[in-house]
């Protein structure tokens, strides 16, 4: 099993299978438009734009699970980020990235990277009450190779432009 057994939805309820982006390095990102990380959408399209030549892939999965973030439709948020972003890689149909009503996508993600790279041991107030693996806030991001292995788990602090090293590693 990898990334690319799941299948999603896309902004329009349309189920699309993550087979589809077989042999591309993906960046998979739960995201929200009313957080105080929005602004991260920026460093992502620079890093979409600079590398998607080379099959490079940003999934972009809005999650309305911490505090609310992420109101409106699925349309309204990829029109959001487009119009104040620019953004021109692919949104997808919110979804839940913990809990019982987890996507099985997430749940995998989680299983395979338990912790966020670099997260040192410190127990924090939040990682006391979130379970181990789950998603700590919007804009975790998972580094996926060609062949469909999760390579990284980047905890939500770990901006955009940090993660170019990685990208190059792997494309």
């Amino acid at each position: 099993m990898n990334v690319y057994s799941f299948k999603v939805k896309d902004v329009d309820q349309k189920e699309v299978s993550l087979g589809s982006y077989q042999g591309k390095v993906l960046l998979i990102v739960n995201s929200a438009t009313k957080c105080g990380l929005t602004p991260q959408y920026k460093g992502l399209e620079t890093l979409y734009e600079t590398y998607k030549d080379k099959g490079f892939e940003i999934l972009d999965f809005p999650c309305n699970q911490f505090m609310n973030q992420a109101p409106g439709t699925d349309q309204e948020l990829k029109s959001f980020c487009e119009l104040n972003y620019g953004t021109t890689f692919k949104t997808f149909a919110k979804l839940d990235v913990n809990g019982k009503n987890a996507h099985p996508l997430y749940k995998y993600l989680r299983n395979e990277k338990k912790k966020d790279l670099g997260e040192s041991g410190k127990t924090t107030l939040l990682s006391k009450l979130l379970p181990k693996t789950n998603i700590k806030w919007n804009f975790t991001k998972f580094l996926v190779d060609r062949q469909g292995n999760v390579i990284h788990r980047f905890g939500p602090g770990f901006t955009p432009d940090k993660i170019a090293t990685y990208i190059e590693e792997v494309l």
